[in-house]
């Protein structure tokens, strides 16, 4: 029994009538989510960066070379009004991780772009936030973590689809 089991049972305990499968459920991805999260933050953060900025360093990683996207599409990318990318990109051009340069292709626009110090942080945090991901799913036999994996793909699905 764990500690979503016992919230559970004192609902059932109070609130019998309540179906309350769901709150099972997510009440552990949550809990997942915020214990994996604390320690992709942590890892992070010995590196320099916080989650958020690595997620803009991760995707101007991915986004191949020459490792540059304009500010709305990160802002897209990453589901950030632009207020908020622009703090974010302040701190990571201050940090020498991007750099802003005008968009040969639009006069008003401009272009982030991934600098070398900026890969080898990103390079370096995606390897680490991987590890402390792993050593907390290796916790599973294989065949389970496969299952987990489908079934949260199934469900994701699920709320994603049409």
């Amino acid at each position: 029994m764990d500690d979503v089991d016992r919230i559970v049972a004192q609902w059932a305990r109070e609130r019998p009538e309540l179906q309350t499968e769901a709150m099972a459920v997510f009440g552990r991805i949550y809990r997942l989510a915020r214990v994996l999260g604390d320690r992709q933050e942590k890892v992070y953060g010995a590196l320099g960066i916080n989650r958020g900025e690595f997620d803009v360093l991760a995707t101007l990683r991915r986004a191949g070379e020459p490792f540059q996207l304009s500010p709305k599409a990160l802002s897209a990318s990453l589901m950030l009004t632009t207020g908020g990318m622009t703090g974010r990109l302040d701190r990571l051009e201050r940090a020498g991780l991007v750099t802003r340069s005008p968009d040969p292709d639009d006069r008003r626009g401009l272009v982030i772009t991934l600098s070398a110090h900026g890969r080898e942080v990103v390079d370096e945090a995606v390897v680490a936030g991987l590890d402390a991901q792993r050593e907390v799913l290796e916790r599973l036999p294989e065949a389970s973590r496969r299952r987990l994996s489908a079934l949260l793909r199934d469900l994701l699905a699920a709320v994603d689809g049409p």
